[in-house]
């Protein structure tokens, strides 16, 4: 079937027509009285008239339009004289003056009638619509209106005059009044002052022009400057325009006046619009009186179409009449009605906190990508959004399989390089200074944590000064160097573990511990380095979902626990009294007892102590310390409890905590402005530990503090800072470490590359690209140096790095009145790490400010970072969908495709291996805990045999090969269908030749 343009056009009208009167009978209908139908349907696109319209208009890869600023201004009439006054305004949604006249509503979701929507495309047919017009001045525009619509015999020239005074009159917009104001102000605003009508005189509030338009030009300078002062311009985006919409009845017209008028040039008329935006389209209706009502929704029509994103692509675009015909049926059938029984119109909507992509919309007009009939969005249906499956599981170019020698590695450094002086001077804004604090915190809490950890399974070979060292040595190098600079390098606990168990196996085997961790270190670095030159990384890549979040979350788990225990540890060091009755307050007491001279002392320490003369001492007297020091016992009822400690640490553990998380929500409160609702969010962990170290100082108790390292030297008095790698161990030990090795490779690998897919999801936006192998190449050469250095290991924290990206977000600074900032991604910059890693080396000698920190203050920083970082696992919302009933469970996209049974069963199957990896991670086989997550990656894989691809790919992502297959699958059953389509196709033309 061969047609010319102009039938195949008529032909898809027909159809479209016919599908949408006749539904699926038109279908069998024309089945049977045409055998070429189902041919017909495949090769044409089926849009209506108005969409098949727009795809041409819209096709033209433009520069994107100017968002445009809508005002609208009515008529208002006292005492004879006239004046335009502001009633509404849209930047995205709609602001009313209220009736009071003295403040906007809050922006809220235009709600309007159909009726008046049809009106609105009436008016446009038939009134004077003037395209790209030369004009400069509001005069100049208002005489070429008039004049064009006398040619036209839409108005008789006598009311020519009549017109132009009436569209020249004065505006007076709405501005924000002063917090202060006189006694006079008050009184003209007052009920009793107030007339029932709108005087142009009433209101102080109301900014107020006192000349005719025609002589304000000479004066326009000093109105733009005071315009200028207006704070509404910070919520209008830059290089904006502004459309104007003049509404109002008069006594000498019989027929509205109507006009559409956009300028080749935007250009400042004057006082016209409230702020100094340039003017690019004006609508204007005049009508008789009696129908103010009618004409006021016709305005809030057309002002709300012209904020629509497609339809202003439309008018800036438009060629005629015709096209703005088009613009507006195309917004009629995406248009929701709500019953008018059922919803009260007088209810404000308030705005979403998510709008839907106007892309999406814009998508169908275009011809490279052919989307669906319209209406899809409307009536309650699925947006495109939804009714698309979601994007294949990749990870970008970064973990493209090269083939080459350091192919993986040249193409990172290559990445990366040309961004190396930005990721510098980019880091230079007040948001850093907040991170690297927050930060710098978690990082010493760490370093001081695994450090006494390391110390006590080593028998302090390894230590809190050499934690302190390693981290800011290798923070720094990293962060100078590596692929991805937001990671941060810490010690984990699978790491902790293995150091523990070759520390035990070394001891009942008499090696040199420090020697053979040397030679498992730098075995580990070289098959590191074998890993990066073959692009091993390219493994990630099967990673989905389901092991990423299975491994986040254990993290996320672990920090809460451990957050929980060491607050728990408090109680237990500082136990509370819990038979403390005040009645008996005289009994409680606790004194130092003297030992019994004759009594042996078998402690080595204190054998001096036999020749002194204990008669000499005041036993009473004594500290706690010294009482036991001297070999003496206290005896009574309050000995063993310490009042008040363990509630004051869980006030300063918890509130840390809860002020954190309620700062941090503070952004998208009401009060104050945004910028200080940004401040405080951004601080908001320095806030809150500051205020509850003050606190703990007021009460000046003696809670536990941070103890930080005041000389650098080793831990271990016996050992230095470089480790030989010969010595007391035979030489074949050199070889054998190669197999403790690999384990560490595997675990170090595991770690480092599952946080890095964590923190370059396309959700954080980031924007210099990733370094997979870079990462990993350095973390091999930092094995090396910090195993001959005697210093731990480190490998990416995942818990710690997601909070260094959640403090470096970015968000729209300029967004709509009642529209969300709009997430922009993340400060992608070295200089923060830089700062946290010299900060954490240099911390010894920053001792005695820091000892002022408490250690539960810390301790609920831990906690947020863990709670925090479960924000938007997908794997934690749905396992709170268990606690829901249905009706009340969020509207979440899956839901909407994967049944609820099926969707429980797939979380149990998540929360059945995430309990295996934790009891595995309390035991001594925590060792093979990076074997366990490959383990994932295998029930992953047989995932496959129980879910279908279509659930898996809401759920979690499909696995690259079951995603090539699909697409396979899928270009066989298109080759198939259109052979069978083009035999079909001949079959048909043989029997219409016959019929014929």
């Amino acid at each position: 079937l061969k047609f010319d343009k102009q039938i195949n056009s008529v032909v898809k009208s027909c159809f479209y027509h016919l599908q949408r009167f006749c539904k699926s009978q038109t279908c069998f209908f024309f089945k049977e009285l045409y055998p070429c139908y189902s041919v017909l349907m495949n090769e044409l696109i089926f849009l209506s008239p108005a969409a098949e319209r727009l795809r041409h208009i819209l096709r033209e890869e433009d520069e994107p339009t100017p968002t445009l600023f809508t005002e609208m201004d009515t008529l208002q009439h006292e005492g004879g004289e006239m004046e335009w006054k502001e009633s509404a305004r849209w930047v995205k949604f709609e602001e009313k003056v209220e009736e009071g006249g003295e403040r906007w509503s809050k922006p809220h979701v235009s709600t309007l009638s159909l009726h008046s929507l049809f009106e609105l495309r009436t008016c446009l047919q038939t009134g004077c619509i003037l395209l790209d017009l030369e004009g400069y001045s509001l005069p100049q525009i208002v005489d070429d209106i008039i004049e064009k619509q006398v040619q036209d015999g839409l108005i008789a020239p006598e009311i020519r005059e009549k017109i132009s005074f009436v569209l020249l009159r004065k505006h007076r917009h709405q501005t924000k009044k002063p917090i202060h104001r006189s006694l006079a102000d008050i009184g003209k605003s007052s009920p009793s002052n107030r007339s029932p009508s709108p005087s142009p005189r009433s209101g102080s509030g109301f900014h107020r022009s006192t000349e005719d338009l025609r002589a304000r030009e000479s004066g326009g300078l000093s109105k733009l400057r005071e315009s200028l002062k207006n704070k509404f311009m910070k919520k209008i985006p830059r290089d904006a325009e502004a459309s104007n919409v003049l509404i109002g009845e008069v006594d000498f017209l019989d027929k509205p006046f109507v006009a559409f008028v956009r300028l080749a040039q935007a250009a400042t008329l004057g006082g016209l619009t409230e702020v100094p935006v340039p003017t690019r389209f004006l609508f204007v209706l005049l009508g008789p009186n009696g129908k103010a009502k009618s004409y006021n929704e016709i305005g809030r029509a057309m002002a709300t179409l012209m904020v629509d994103d497609l339809f202003s692509d439309v008018a800036y675009k438009a060629r005629d009449r015709e096209d703005l015909i088009a613009g507006i049926d195309e917004f009629l059938d995406e248009v929701i009605v709500l019953p008018p029984g059922e919803w009260d119109p007088k209810i404000r909507i308030e705005p979403p906190k998510k709008l839907p992509s106007a892309e999406m919309r814009k998508s169908v007009f275009s011809l490279n990508e052919l989307g669906q009939p319209n209406g899809n969005a409307g009536g309650g249906a699925a947006s495109a959004e939804d009714e698309e499956m979601p994007a294949p599981h990749e990870l970008g170019e970064e973990l493209k399989f090269t083939g080459r020698f350091c192919g993986g590695l040249w193409l990172d450094i290559k990445r990366k390089v040309p961004w190396f002086l930005s990721d510098f001077y980019e880091g230079f804004h007040i948001q850093s200074i907040s991170a690297v604090l927050f930060i710098y915190l978690g990082c010493i809490t760490n370093a001081i944590t695994f450090g006494g950890l390391l110390g006590d399974a080593t028998d302090n070979y390894q230590g809190v000064m050499e934690s302190f060292l390693g981290t800011a040595l290798a923070g720094v190098v990293f962060c100078l160097f590596g692929g991805q600079p937001l990671i941060i390098l810490s010690s984990t606990g699978p790491i902790l573990i293995f150091e523990k168990l070759l520390y035990e196996f070394s001891m009942n085997n008499d090696i040199d511990y420090m020697e053979i961790r040397l030679w498992i270190g730098l075995h580990s670095c070289l098959q590191c380095l074998i890993l990066v030159a073959t692009d091993a990384s390219y493994i990630i890549k099967y990673m989905t979902r389901f092991t990423e979040e299975g491994f986040s979350s254990l993290i996320s788990f672990i920090f809460i626990s451990d957050a929980l225990k060491k607050m728990m540890s408090i109680f237990n060091y500082y136990p509370i009294n819990r038979d403390f009755k005040p009645d008996y307050i005289t009994s409680y007491r606790c004194d130092c007892q003297a030992p019994d001279q004759g009594e042996s002392d078998p402690d080595p320490t204190r054998l001096n102590l036999r020749q002194f003369n204990f008669s000499a001492l005041d036993w009473n007297q004594l500290s706690k310390k010294e009482c036991l020091w001297f070999g003496g016992s206290l005896v009574g009822k309050s000995c063993k409890y310490v009042p008040d400690l363990a509630m004051l640490s869980f006030i300063l553990f918890f509130g840390t905590y809860s002020m954190t998380i309620s700062l941090k929500k503070f952004k998208a409160s009401r009060y104050f402005p945004t910028k200080c609702r940004t401040f405080i969010a951004d601080f908001a962990i320095i806030v809150s530990i500051l205020v509850f170290c003050a606190l703990d100082y007021v009460m000046s108790l003696d809670t536990p503090k941070l103890h930080v390292p005041t000389q650098i030297k080793p831990t271990r008095p016996d050992r230095g800072w470089i480790v030989m790698p010969f010595g007391k161990n035979p030489w074949w030990m050199c070889l054998a470490s190669f197999v403790p090795a690999l384990l560490v490779t595997i675990l170090i690998f595991m770690d480092q590359q599952i946080t890095a897919v964590i923190v370059n999801r396309k959700e954080n936006k980031l924007k210099k690209g990733c370094g997979y192998h870079l990462d990993l190449f350095w973390v091999g050469i930092l094995m090396a140096v910090c195993s001959f250095m005697g210093l731990p290991w480190y490998v990416a924290a995942t818990v710690i790095s997601i909070a260094h990206i959640d403090s470096l977000k970015m968000e729209s600074e300029s967004s709509a009145p009642g529209e969300q900032p709009q997430f922009l991604g993340v400060r992608e910059q070295r200089l923060t790490g830089v700062l946290v890693f010299v900060l954490t080396g240099v911390s010894v000698f920053l001792a005695p400010i820091l000892q002022y920190i408490p250690m539960p203050v810390l301790y609920g920083v831990f906690l947020y970072m863990g709670v925090a970082s479960l924000h938007g696992i997908q794997f934690w919302e749905r396992m709170k969908l268990f606690l829901m009933p249905a009706k009340h469970q969020p509207d979440f996209v899956f839901l909407r495709h994967v049944p609820l049974r099926r969707v429980h069963l797939f979380t149990l199957v998540q929360i059945t291996c995430l309990a295996v990896l934790w009891i595995l991670k309390s035991t001594m086989a925590a060792i093979i805990f990076p074997v366990m997550i490959l383990g994932l990656m295998v029930v992953r894989k047989m995932l496959d045999l129980i879910f279908s691809q279509h659930d898996l790919a809401w759920l979690d992502d499909i696995l690259p090969d079951k995603d090539k297959k699909r697409k396979e699958d899928e270009k066989k059953k298109k080759e198939k269908k259109k052979a069978g389509k083009s035999e079909e196709h001949n079959n048909s033309d043989e029997e219409v030749s016959l019929d014929f």
